[in-house]
């Protein structure tokens, strides 16, 4: 039987351009077993297999996949899965990840989570001098043993961030829009964010001394994909 796997894209712009594809797949038709295989197969940078809640629940379950492992927690499948829930008619207020409870807010267009900083894996942060070099960086020349942020200031009074992400290591090499590192600048310069990725995805952020960052993007619905 063939497995449907909802596309979708997180973190567009206002008129649903860009963002990063994701795979959504309800858990309950792929075995724990074959989970990976097929990330690996659909080969987004991550996709996300979540249980449905239970009726009259106000929570999910879920794990999360690149192409080459597992991940305890990333910023881009857990606000498509929130988004892809509340589309479903069961909209949650929370997410079970590996890494802990992701906190959800459903707020106009936008799909938000709350996590903590440190659920977010390591970047090697590097920051650039201007748009041009961010431009110019060339995913080849970061070692493969780290995911690697570049970023730069666009407008610091209001928090306007461009960036870039390359995570070789997981099999990815250069990621359009990443909720994990936005969680991990934000914490790093302990400031809200405006972030601009990859060729025009937008991430918004919040940050909060108690160590919890807000994640928030559009999300858009392009499809169902049946894998064998």
């Amino acid at each position: 039987m063939a497995i449907e796997v909802t596309v979708l894209r997180v973190f567009t712009d206002a008129e649903g351009n860009f963002g990063n594809p994701l795979g959504v797949v309800d858990a309950s038709t792929v075995p724990p077993a074959d989970r990976q295989r097929l990330a690996t197969e659909l080969g987004y940078s991550e996709t996300i297999f979540v249980d449905l809640p239970n009726e009259g629940s106000s929570t999910a379950h879920a794990r999360i996949f690149t192409p080459t492992a597992e991940l305890p927690f990333a910023g881009h499948p857990t606000v498509g899965a929130s988004w892809w829930l509340q589309s479903l008619g069961t909209p949650v207020k929370t997410l079970q990840v590996p890494a802990g409870i992701v906190q959800i807010d459903y707020d106009a267009d936008l799909t938000a989570v709350n996590a903590r900083a440190d659920w977010a894996p390591e970047f090697a942060i590097h920051d650039l001098d201007s748009v041009e070099e961010l431009a110019a960086a060339n995913p080849e020349d970061y070692s493969d043993d780290i995911q690697h942020y570049l970023w730069t200031w666009t407008d610091k009074p209001s928090g306007a961030v461009r960036s870039r992400a390359f995570a070789m290591n997981l099999g990815i090499r250069e990621d359009e829009a990443t909720g994990a590192a936005a969680v991990r600048i934000t914490d790093y310069l302990s400031s809200d964010l405006s972030i601009t990725q990859g060729a025009g995805s937008k991430i918004e952020t919040r940050w909060s001394p108690e160590g919890w960052v807000r994640v928030a993007g559009r999300v858009v619905n392009d499809g169902v994909r049946q894998v064998d």
